[in-house]
C-alpha cells in the first residue's frame, strides 16, 4: 500500500470521529482546548487499536480465505464506505434531543469506540493486503487525533457547516480503497 493510499485510508476512518467531534465542538462551551484534546486522544487510540484488532481477527482465518481474500476487503471496505455515505445523506432527526454542554468520560468512551468500529473492519482487510501493519496503526491515529482535535476546535468556531460533506468524501475514499485492492488483485 502506498504512502498515499494510506493516508487517503487514515482519512476515510477518521472521517466518523471527525463528524461526531465538529458535533461535540458545537456543544462545548468552556474548556474547548481541554475537550478537544481529551476527544482527539480517546478517537486517536480507538482507532488505532481497532485495526489491530481487525488484523488479528483477519490473521486467524486468513489462511482459509486466501483464495477471495481480495473481495472480503473490497467488501469490507465498500460496506463501510456505503454506511457513510447513508449516514451523511439521511435528514437528521428534527426531534432529536438538544445537545449538553460538555461530556462525560462514558460518553467519550461510546463515542470513540462507536466511531472506530469502521476502523475494525478495515483492520481486518489488512490480514489480506501488502501492508505495514503499525506504519497504518501509526497513521490512522495520528489522522484522526488531529482530524478530532481540528474539529472540535472548528466545531466550537462554525458549526456543522461541513459535516456531511466530510462523510460524504470519507466514504467515497474508502469505497475508491476497496475498488483498487480488488482491481489490484484481479489484474494480478
Amino acid at each position: 500500500m502506498t504512502t498515499v493510499t494510506l493516508l487517503l485510508l487514515a482519512l476515510g476512518v477518521s472521517a466518523d470521529a471527525f463528524a461526531v467531534a465538529l458535533g461535540k465542538g458545537l456543544q462545548l462551551r468552556a474548556h474547548v482546548v481541554r475537550g478537544a484534546l481529551t476527544l482527539g486522544l480517546a478517537f486517536g487510540v480507538a482507532q488505532a487499536l481497532m485495526p489491530l484488532v481487525g488484523w488479528a481477527l483477519g490473521s486467524a482465518f486468513a489462511e482459509a480465505i486466501a483464495a477471495f481474500d481480495h473481495w472480503v476487503a473490497f467488501g469490507l471496505l465498500a460496506l463501510v464506505g456505503g454506511k457513510m455515505l447513508l449516514e451523511a445523506l439521511t435528514p437528521d432527526d428534527p426531534e432529536a434531543p438538544e445537545p449538553e454542554d460538555a461530556f462525560t468520560v462514558r460518553e467519550v468512551l461510546v463515542l470513540s469506540i462507536a466511531t472506530s468500529i469502521d476502523a475494525l473492519a478495515v483492520g481486518v482487510s489488512f490480514a489480506f493486503i501488502d501492508v505495514s501493519l503499525w506504519v497504518a496503526v501509526l497513521a490512522i491515529g495520528v489522522v484522526t487525533f488531529a482530524l478530532s482535535v481540528a474539529a472540535v476546535l472548528l466545531g466550537h468556531r462554525i458549526g456543522t457547516r461541513f459535516r456531511r460533506p466530510a462523510e460524504i468524501l470519507g466514504g467515497v475514499v474508502l469505497i475508491a480503497i476497496g475498488v483498487q485492492i480488488l482491481i489490484e488483485h484481479l489484474g494480478a
